[in-house]
């Protein structure tokens, strides 16, 4: 497994062959996670973003506006719990210097936080506003940990989260090795919001995150 993960970073980084080690291809994993779990948040949980604190943070402006179909408690609790997850992510960091390890046991507590999500989910669902609080505090702050981290580790491209200067740089720079890099970012995010989006309208919440859990232990195996 590592050698395939190892060959495929290489592909994506062809001037720094060896360089980020596994990291690559575990970072494309991690953004399909964000679409899934984004696509939870934003369909069945008040329509807030866990991982889009800029969408967050104009849903804010708009609620204190009066605009309808947006609660500012739910944005404002989706930004609290994401800076207390970046927040710990940091400390940890200062800490762990080298990159996988940083990134495993980092993957290795969001795992936890997003189990807890599917088993809040899949018990009292998510209808209910105290359901909702508690997954947005669950599932925020472990974006927040996945930010804070992959901010540390700073691989071109490959946020995991925001999109912006990804589709920027595609179509502003001319193409080449980083090309490939910002249009499989721009499809595991797609992906991720697709399958979620499908899973949770046509299964259950508790599905989607389950999926987007399978995708962590996935990439926490492949860092061991």
């Amino acid at each position: 497994m590592r050698t395939i993960l190892l060959r495929a970073a290489d592909r994506l980084f062809p001037a720094h062959q060896g360089k980020y080690g596994a990291l690559p291809p575990l970072l494309l994993a991690l953004t399909f996670v964000t679409g899934v779990v984004d696509a939870v948040s934003y369909l069945g949980l008040r329509h807030v973003f866990v991982a889009n604190m800029t969408g967050n943070v104009v849903f804010v402006g708009f609620s204190l506006a009066g605009a309808a179909n947006l609660s500012l408690w739910a944005s404002t609790l989706a930004i609290a719990a994401f800076v207390a997850g970046a927040w710990s992510a940091g400390r940890v960091a200062r800490r762990i210097a080298e990159g996988e390890r940083l990134l495993r046991v980092i993957v290795t507590v969001q795992t936890v936080l997003v189990a807890g999500a599917v088993v809040v989910a899949g018990t009292t669902g998510h209808q209910a506003a105290g359901a909702q609080a508690g997954l947005i505090i669950l599932l925020g702050c472990g974006m927040g940990l996945q930010n804070a981290a992959v901010r540390k580790l700073a691989l071109p491209d490959l946020t995991t989260t925001v999109l912006t200067l990804t589709v920027t740089g595609l179509v502003a720079d001319a193409a080449g090795p980083a090309t490939v890099r910002r249009l499989l970012s721009i499809a595991a995010m797609l992906g991720g919001a697709a399958c979620g989006a499908a899973l949770l309208l046509h299964v259950s919440a508790g599905a989607a995150l389950g999926l987007a859990l399978a995708v962590l232990v996935a990439v926490r195996v492949a860092l061991a």
